[in-house]
């Protein structure tokens, strides 16, 4: 698994496997599949004071004013 991400801040991307959330705002402790939903990036976390950093969630999407998840490379796919 490459620690780089392929997005970039701006792009449209799209859940493309089973990720359920617990925090959705609609759905507050219960659990909500976001596949399929399509939202934007916010921030790739790749670095953190200069250095670099492996977060296992990089890619902050968000789907909604209310709502962001941190996902991985591999759940998303760039929407044309």
């Amino acid at each position: 698994m490459s620690q780089e991400s392929t997005f970039t801040v701006g792009q449209k991307v799209r859940v493309k496997t089973n990720v359920i959330v617990y925090h959705h705002p609609q759905h507050k402790g219960k659990p909500y599949d976001l596949t399929g939903h399509v939202g934007e990036v916010v921030e790739v976390i790749e670095t953190w004071q200069g250095r670099p950093l492996t977060a296992n969630l990089p890619v902050v999407v968000k789907f909604d004013a209310k709502f962001k998840a941190h996902l991985e490379a591999e759940e998303l796919e760039p929407v044309d």
